[in-house]
């Protein structure tokens, strides 16, 4: 494990296990990075059944340490499963239901829905998994809410995720609860890729990074982000990277996919979500810190892209998961607070 003290992210394994969905939570949790502190993730594997274990790609695999790490973790990954109609073995359901009962969290890439699916813990609550697999989740487990199209989704501290790539939206998401989105923004941008997605998903956020970083345009586009509340323009925004407008604003659609005035209301709205998440600030107020000026265009924006009010999704993620310096009984950290409602 890293050398960290920070909360335990356990990863299952199994023969047969789904290579790239395991990478997502050994690249995410398990690096290490001394710049963000000691209370960075520890990372741990953990096999569920005995070995020899192998993964897709035929490669064999050397687990941490057995299913009793599980009884150790605040954070349980499910990197995918052997298959939508693979049994799941009891002993890992009822040590799944026991970690959620003292506290940890659970969370699934893929088809690993079938196995918090199995659980029971979803019941009555909205999961996600991959598109093709929608239709065989709901029919099998008809008291889960199954959204397909979300790219994840939560319920009690049970969080669900579609096909492989939107573990990395969820994994990303799960370090902004953690530890804010300056952090979550950083470990995607060793990623290479945004800290959130956009499009016809249940999440509307904005890209936080760029799809494909273009050195001439990161720059202004860090500078605006440290200085949202000035009245930027693309004009300005071209000026800054020494560009004629029409130069700017195609040099930016190419490294971001949108453009430069879309992005900075994105940007906007994402530093707002910020300070709403974690203080009682007024919504004038909100919207003056972030350079929308008033709370009637911080409001509309907000819907806009959120399908939320400033209110609303105050109400749903102010009280965030967080890890606090304290005495566990070992000397580690411990969580403190309660989780949000579901993602919308």
């Amino acid at each position: 494990m890293p050398n960290t003290n920070g909360p335990l992210v356990v990863a299952l394994l199994y023969d047969g296990l789904c290579t790239f969905e395991f990478g997502i939570v050994a690249e995410i949790f398990g690096l290490s990075r001394p710049e963000l502190g000691p209370g960075w993730y520890r990372f741990a594997s953990a096999a569920i059944e005995p070995g020899p274990l192998r993964a897709h790609g035929g490669f064999m695999i050397l687990p941490d340490g057995g299913p009793e790490l599980i009884d150790e973790a605040d954070l349980i990954v499910v990197p995918g499963w052997k298959g939508i109609d693979a049994a799941v073995p009891d002993d890992l359901l009822v040590r799944l239901r026991r970690a959620h009962t003292r506290g940890a969290r659970l969370a699934s890439i893929c088809s690993g829905a079938f196995v918090l699916a199995a659980t029971g813990l979803l019941d009555h609550g909205k999961a996600t998994t991959h598109w093709r697999y929608a239709a065989a989740l709901q029919a099998r487990f008809p008291r889960i809410e199954v959204d397909d199209k979300a790219l994840y989704r939560a319920h009690d501290r049970i969080y669900t995720s579609a096909g492989s790539a939107a573990g990395i939206d969820l994994m990303i998401e799960l370090v902004r609860r953690d530890f804010g989105s300056e952090t979550a923004n950083s470990v995607a941008r060793r990623l290479v890729m945004p800290a959130h997605r956009s499009g016809g998903q249940a999440q509307f956020v904005e890209r936080a990074v760029p799809l494909r970083p273009d050195s001439s345009v990161a720059p202004v586009m860090e500078r605006v982000r440290q200085d949202l509340r000035r009245p930027w323009t693309t004009d300005a925004m071209a000026r800054a990277c020494g560009m004629s407008r029409r130069t700017f604003e195609r040099r930016f659609r190419e490294a971001t996919g949108t453009g430069p005035g879309e992005w900075l209301i994105a940007a906007r709205v994402e530093a707002a979500k910020d300070i709403l998440s974690r203080s009682g600030n007024a919504v004038d107020d909100v919207a003056d810190a972030v350079g929308f000026g008033t709370a009637h265009t911080l409001r509309h924006h907000f819907r806009r892209i959120v399908t939320q009010t400033p209110s609303q999704f105050r109400r749903a993620f102010a009280k965030r998961t967080t890890w606090e310096a304290g005495e566990a009984g070992d000397g580690r950290p411990h969580r403190t607070g309660t989780q949000s409602p579901d993602l919308v």
